[in-house]
């Protein structure tokens, strides 16, 4: 059986990327912001709102919605890996094992990356509690406030959580992995 994505113009997605053998490409600022570079370059030629995001050092999780009449983003992901691939430290692009490095790839993606329309209001909210909630599940810090990466800060702001939301002792709605 071949999987077969959902396209959906006008649609609402949740997606995670990941780095390939899950080098940790986003361990620092600088690579997070060629990253934040890539999404706007692509975002100016081909819109789509990102209403929420996270960047992990191996992965990122994020929800898109697309603009009415279009459904592609496969293109939109391809142009971001390809912006990121020629513009980050020339110190990441060394190919991580030899048959790749031997057919000239850089290796710096999985090929694949998982996608999921959201259906509706609640499968949106527990994605959204799912991306903001990544860092503290991964063990990287006590509360999802504490991660820089993330598109927690804007839904504070907004007044959606309060800012000590996914700390101890706060529930959260079910996801499931990545």
């Amino acid at each position: 059986m071949r999987y077969r994505r959902a396209f959906i113009p006008g649609g609402c997605f949740f997606f995670t990327v990941v780095t390939e053998q899950r080098r940790p490409l986003f361990a620092s600022g600088a690579s997070v912001e060629v990253l934040r570079a890539a999404f706007r370059s692509v975002r100016k030629r081909r819109p789509f709102e990102i209403d929420a995001i996270v960047v992990m050092p191996d992965h990122l999780h994020c929800i898109w919605t697309l603009p009415p009449e279009d459904a592609d983003f496969a293109t939109r992901w391809r142009l971001i890996k390809t912006w990121f691939t020629k513009h980050c430290d020339p110190a990441l692009r060394a190919a991580p094992d030899q048959v790749r490095a031997k057919r000239g790839e850089l290796g710096l993606w999985q090929h694949r990356y998982w996608e999921h329309a959201i259906r509706d209001e609640a499968d949106f909210t527990r994605h959204v509690e799912y991306i903001h909630f990544n860092p503290v599940k991964h063990g990287h810090v006590a509360a999802p406030a504490l991660w820089p990466y993330s598109s927690f800060h804007r839904y504070v702001e907004a007044g959606v959580y309060a800012p000590d939301w996914g700390g101890e002792g706060v529930a959260l709605s079910e996801v499931g992995g990545e």
